[in-house]
């Protein structure tokens, strides 16, 4: 599976398209585009290496992170997929951005498909098991590719750091048990990609988070 990654809107959020070489086929990870010139950068990508975006997929409904979903949703006809527990964020898509002093011109952002931890999502030929990760929002979500070794965490787990949980349905202790029990049991190779900044790994967050230890 292609990973490439882009980084959006104001609180420098990641955004990473995923698609399968052979189908063409795509899917993007928290589309997090929030002007046109963003959307200009992602659509040239797509254009310019023919692929085609069958779906959304939203590790969590913070408006970083949904920012771009109901623009992508238009624009190429792909559903948003993302867990149920966190559909409430995405409807209160205008209330998240007043209480950042963004504005009130936000769209609700609607979940299409519910995922569910242990569901598997296809992109093209390749396959991403989905890791029930609560505790940053209610219905935090990762994304293993088991073959390429890569988990998309959302903000979950970052380098040396984990998600905050001072908004709305978020819980450290809920956050501290999924990030044991759902990310530190993968592999320690295992290519950790964040919400926001740079990559990880396993291996690396066990021995030197001094947030969550093993």
């Amino acid at each position: 599976m292609n990973i490439k990654r882009f980084t959006f809107n104001p609180f420098g959020e990641s955004t990473y398209l995923l698609w399968d070489e052979s189908s063409g086929d795509a899917a993007v990870v928290d589309p997090g585009m929030s002007n046109e010139a963003e959307q200009r950068v992602f659509e040239h990508f797509i254009d310019d290496n023919n692929l085609k975006v069958r779906q959304i997929i939203n590790t969590h409904m913070h408006l970083d992170h949904c920012w771009g979903a109901n623009w992508v949703r238009d624009r190429y006809g792909a559903s948003v997929a993302g867990h149920k527990d966190d559909a409430f964020l995405g409807l209160r898509a205008a209330e998240q951005a007043r209480m950042f002093g963004i504005g009130n011109d936000f769209r609700p952002v609607e979940i299409d498909v519910a995922l569910a931890d242990g569901d598997v999502v296809e992109v093209g030929n390749c396959q991403l098991e989905v890791l029930a990760v609560p505790g940053h929002s209610p219905g935090s979500i990762a994304l293993y590719d088991r073959q390429g070794g890569t988990v998309i965490v959302g903000d979950a787990l970052f380098h040396e750091a984990v998600g905050r949980t001072d908004l709305p349905g978020g819980d450290f202790q809920t956050l501290m048990n999924s990030i044991r029990s759902k990310l530190y049991t993968l592999p320690d190779n295992t290519r950790v990609l964040s919400g926001h900044e740079q990559p990880t790994t396993i291996g690396h967050e066990k021995k030197y988070n001094p947030y969550c230890r093993p």
